[in-house]
């Protein structure tokens, strides 16, 4: 790394009257030692007048390749509204890394998502200001950065020096092991034997012999009994947070019924194919219940509504559109993205937008803007296996749809017993605003959609 040498001067003349402006250029352009600076400073210092007497400051600033760097600050960037903190999760840039303008840097853990801190411009990165695991706020100081295009001398001549310690303590070892190695063998007996003499006389010489206490009787071996103990993320401290909030405010409770899957599994089978070659999305069973609750929401609309206002809530909002809030399993938790206007969306349209941001969610790539709102929700759980189960409100809302697995079952059909595929269905929701038949009503119209899905068309 070079260096330049700027001077503050207070005084009436620019240059010393007892020195040349040649040498005087020379002194402000060569490159200078700390005791050089001192000298020419003492030697300038000796004039004073009626001028005033001469005062300089001298500095030493870095320049790489002529151009002067300045350190730059980047702090923690706004997230959202609601969010005003996070864990810092990872660095994946470290001190003396080169980045690219929009290169991630760091990676922050909020409630819902991971947010990336990018680099602002090309530059290398020269201090972090933060550990992983620690909280960080919004607006922090996050690391230090200095601009510029290529990595830094400052960085270069920091790894040559590095390079060159290793290469010494190598040096070092290596000689002391050549060191060891050139002793004959008669000095390593000799050696040997004075170490050994030594330790005999300094060791105690004990009195008596004493006979070992009675070892108590092994127990038999009960296994592999350890215990592994994990701190939680931000995101499942949230979930755990959310869901007492919910079953703390809302009055739940569930009812069930079940559906004869024939009809939309032989409508799948018909068009799939078709649809995946035309469109290129797989059609599958959620698109087919997001618009039977689409439609029995024209008649029963409080089950799309929500409570919302102070403390536990004091004004209801009927929503005039549907928002679904599609419930996905991640390795970090359950996320619930939102497709927004289901009800201006066909079959096709809703498998893609399920599909996009099923694959967001599981790449861990969902926005904030993907997790806002929501005015009902669908969890499949039977994707899983599960056979019957209680789904939990998401707040606001003011229910949730819980579907479950597709089982062959015995049924009376038109007087004759059949085996159907048939599967259950649990609606919970919150009876502070939706009444028992209100729920009933709804769960038996998706109910009838799903058996007759050619209702859905009209």
């Amino acid at each position: 790394m070079q260096r330049a040498v700027v001077r503050v001067c207070r005084t009436a003349a620019s240059r010393p009257a007892n020195l040349s402006r040649a040498r005087y250029l020379h002194h402000l352009n060569r490159q200078v030692s700390p005791t050089h600076e001192q000298r020419i400073a003492a030697h300038h210092g000796r004039r004073s007048g009626a001028a005033g007497a001469l005062l300089r400051q001298v500095c030493v600033v870095p320049v790489v390749a002529g151009v002067r760097y300045v350190s730059k600050t980047v702090k923690v960037p706004t997230m959202a509204e609601s969010l005003s903190e996070g864990t810092l999760k990872q660095w994946t840039k470290q001190v003396g890394d080169f980045v690219e303008r929009d290169e991630e840097v760091a990676t922050i853990e909020t409630d819902k998502i991971d947010v990336s801190v990018n680099a602002p411009e090309a530059g290398t990165i020269t201090e972090l200001l933060a550990q992983e695991e620690d909280t960080v706020e919004v607006g922090q100081d996050l690391f230090k950065m200095e601009p510029g295009e290529g990595g830094s001398a400052k960085t270069e001549a920091a790894k040559e020096e590095t390079k060159g310690a290793a290469k010494d303590k190598a040096a070092e070892e290596k000689k002391e092991d050549k060191k060891e190695s050139s002793a004959t063998p008669e000095e390593k007996k000799d050696s040997s034997s004075k170490a050994t003499e030594a330790k005999q006389e300094s060791a105690p010489q004990p009195e008596k012999k004493q006979q070992p206490a009675p070892q108590p009787k092994k127990q038999e071996s009960l296994g592999n009994r350890s215990e592994k103990h994990v701190k939680m993320n931000r995101m499942r401290l949230r979930i755990a947070e959310r869901l007492k909030e919910s079953q703390n405010t809302a009055a739940f409770l569930t009812t069930f019924n079940e559906v004869d899957m024939g009809a939309v599994m032989e409508m799948r089978k018909l068009y799939k194919d078709e649809i995946e070659k035309k469109h290129g999305v797989r059609l599958g069973f959620l698109s087919a219940f997001a618009k039977a609750c689409c439609q029995a929401f024209k008649e029963v609309p409080a089950i799309n509504g929500a409570i919302v206002g102070p403390g536990a809530g004091d004004t209801i909002v009927y929503h005039d559109y549907v928002d679904l809030s599609v419930a996905v399993s991640t390795a970090k938790g359950l996320v619930t993205p939102v497709v927004r206007n289901i009800e201006s969306l066909d079959f096709v349209g809703v498998e893609r937008e399920i599909a996009a941001l099923g694959a967001k969610a599981r790449d861990n790539k969902l926005t904030l803007e993907d997790m806002a709102g929501g005015t009902f929700t669908i969890s499949n759980g039977g994707v899983f296996g599960s056979l019957m189960g209680t789904p939990i409100i998401n707040l606001p809302q003011t229910a949730v749809l819980g579907l479950h697995a597709i089982k062959d079952r015995p049924m009376a059909v038109n007087g004759k017993v059949e085996i159907r595929p048939m599967m259950y269905l649990a609606l919970t929701y919150d009876h502070r605003l939706v009444d028992g038949r209100e729920a009933v009503t709804f769960l038996r119209l998706v109910k009838e959609y799903i058996e007759d899905p050619r209702r859905l068309l009209f």
